[in-house]
């Protein structure tokens, strides 16, 4: 299981979540924050602290927004290789 974060995060950005995650898998997206599935321990400290309660455990996520159960992932892996690649080309010079 992992936690996932839905539409009602679009817009807000609270970073209340990002502040008391243990192991820093929540990341900041264009729209919304992303949770990353494969760096998630499942501690749930994130989902009480979400003013706009967008934060599930995955199998607990409303069926009208399953869909962002596969957007979590999806973006997650974009951001890192974003910044893995802002880091590299930093490192370089």
């Amino acid at each position: 299981m992992t936690y996932v974060i839905v539409e009602a995060c679009i817009g807000v950005k609270d970073r209340a979540c990002v502040d008391v995650c243990p192991v820093d898998c929540i990341y900041e997206g264009e729209e919304m924050l992303y949770i990353h599935p494969d760096e998630c321990i499942d501690c749930g400290a994130c989902e009480p602290e979400c003013p706009v309660t967008a934060i599930f455990p995955e199998e607990d996520v409303p069926d009208n927004m399953r869909s962002y159960i596969e957007k979590n992932p999806l973006t997650t892996a974009g951001i890192a290789f974003a910044v893995g690649a802002l880091l590299s080309a930093l490192i370089r010079r």
